[in-house]
């Protein structure tokens, strides 16, 4: 379990085929910092599990699964990417309770520059707008917002400086993909007023 709430922006050192999947290798800063094998990080909001650890690179194996409904896949050598180590008993929750589990890509539709502010519009899936809300939460590449107006098949946030200086999404261009994950407690009650059975 996550926060939505980035600890630090890091940067793929290498990409490795380890078929059927990837190894990726990320410089992980401070987040490298007493975390042990096995550990689960976030990355760009898919949680991953640390399988090696020299100093502050990471390691992580990525499957065919995960490469193929995430945005990680497409990561190469140099790109940075949005961390957050898991959630612990008794640490504050200053986003939303985030799975690390992706919901789907989505993709940068739009994008409005205020001075060092910026409104972003994203294309979703249609399925996923029952679990969205206007002042209700969503997760962006990681990243916990709030959720300004919902369509059919897109939605907006509005970024404060802060998180476009040091997330990923300050430096997305139209047509970036991006991984969505909706509000856990959204997925419930929609489950609920559908009727839909496991």
């Amino acid at each position: 379990m996550f926060t939505g709430l980035i600890e630090h922006l890091g940067e793929v050192s290498a990409v490795r085929e380890e078929p059927p999947g990837r190894r990726l290798v990320v410089k992980a800063g401070p987040v490298a910092n007493g975390i042990a094998l096995g550990a689960s990080i976030a990355i760009n909001g898919c949680c991953l599990t640390a399988v090696e650890i020299a100093g502050e690179l990471l390691s992580f194996e990525a499957g065919p699964e995960t490469l193929a409904r995430t945005n990680l896949g497409k990561l190469q050598a140099g790109d940075r990417v949005n961390l957050e180590r898991s959630l612990r008993a008794g640490d504050p929750l200053g986003g939303h309770y985030v799975t690390g589990h992706v919901d789907a890509v989505g993709r940068l539709d739009a994008r409005l520059n205020e001075g060092p502010w910026a409104n972003l519009w994203f294309a979703m899936p249609a399925a996923l707008g029952r679990q969205m809300a206007s002042k209700g939460s969503v997760a962006v590449d990681g990243v916990s917002l709030t959720l300004v107006d919902v369509e059919r098949e897109r939605f907006s946030v509005a970024l404060i400086p802060h998180t476009l200086s040091m997330t990923t999404l300050g430096g997305l261009r139209v047509g970036d993909p991006v991984n969505l994950e909706t509000d856990l407690l959204a997925k419930y009650v929609e489950k609920q007023l559908h009727g839909v059975r496991s």
